[in-house]
Parts: C-alpha cells; structure tokens; sequence
C-alpha cells in the first residue's frame, strides 16, 4: 500500500513523503491516526500544495524549537528523593517526572521528546537531551539531590557505635546447635 505521510514519522520518513507500507500498518496505524493518507492520482496532486506548507511549518517549527532550546540550555531541574545505601534512589526520576517539573517551570514538552536511555536511579548530575525538532536537541541540567539531612561524620559514627551497643548484650547463646 502507497501512502502519503501527513506527519514526521519514525523510522519511516517525513512529511509529504510518499512511501510504501504493509497493508495492516496502513490501514490500522496510519490512516486512522490521520498521520497519511492514501496515495492516490488525486491526493499526489495535493502533495505538492502540502509539501510547500510543511516547508513553511517546519521552518517556524524551527525558529520556535531553536528559542525553545536556548532557554532549556540554561536550565537547571532539581529533584529531592529519598535515598538508602550508597545514595541509591528508592524510585527513579523518570522522562514524566522530568516533563512535568518543565511545565511547572512554564515550558510545555512532551514526554516523548525526553531522551533517557533508563530513569535515573542515583544521586548526582545529569544532562538529558531533549529533541524539540527533527534538527534541534536542548540538553537540561537535572541536580538529583538527598532529601534526607545531611550527617556530619562525627554523627554518624556516634549514632552507628550507639546501635551496635544496644543490640548487643556481650552473653553467648549456649543452646545453639
């Protein structure tokens, strides 16, 4: 099946491409999700009219992608979580987690456009690239940080010697096997 693609998609081509697809991915992916439309005689006439829009849309998409990523370049996403041994996250800080505090920040990005290979799962710094356009990335500075307060070494050895203390009483068990 010949189809024309109304939207950029992956692994597939960009708009106004006309491209060949299996007939199921056609009829029950693309044509329903209004991503293409069939290529007929008629419809390759519309696809240049099509093709001159998408020039003009891609360039503002552009220009307001390039804005976009000037502005995420400089910031700076903090996340509190709580922590165990060796400043392992119980959790993780995922793409979700990450669109969601930039909307609180006042930029609106999908989910999606959030490259992260896996959640991050540890305390630290991390630059996680965002692909606003098929041409322009953003890269946004995550800071994952401890919400627990922070023990002087003096503290925690102190607190560590008090517990072994009280749970152990110096008497042997004689009735071990």
């Amino acid at each position: 099946m010949e189809v024309i693609l109304k939207e950029d998609v992956n692994k597939l081509g960009h708009r106004g491409d006309v491209v060949k697809v299996a007939d199921g991915y056609g009829r029950n992916y693309l044509l329903p999700g209004k991503l293409a439309m069939e290529a007929t005689p008629a419809n390759k006439a519309v696809i240049e009219q099509m093709k001159a829009s998408a020039i003009r849309k891609s360039a503002s998409e552009k220009g307001g992608a390039e804005e976009l990523a000037a502005k995420l370049n400089e910031l700076v996403l903090t996340f509190e979580r709580k922590t165990g041994e060796n400043d392992h996250l119980f959790g993780s800080v995922t793409s979700q987690d990450i669109a969601h505090a930039l909307e609180v920040e006042g930029y609106k990005v999908d989910r999606r456009k959030i490259h992260l290979e896996e959640p991050l799962k540890s305390i630290g710094e991390f630059h996680v690239p965002i692909r606003l356009h098929r041409e322009v990335s953003a890269h946004v500075q995550v800071n994952i940080k401890s919400d627990a307060p922070e023990r002087s070494a003096e503290e925690a050895a102190v607190a560590d010697d008090s517990v072994f203390k009280s749970t152990y009483t110096g008497e042997l068990d004689d009735n071990r096997d």
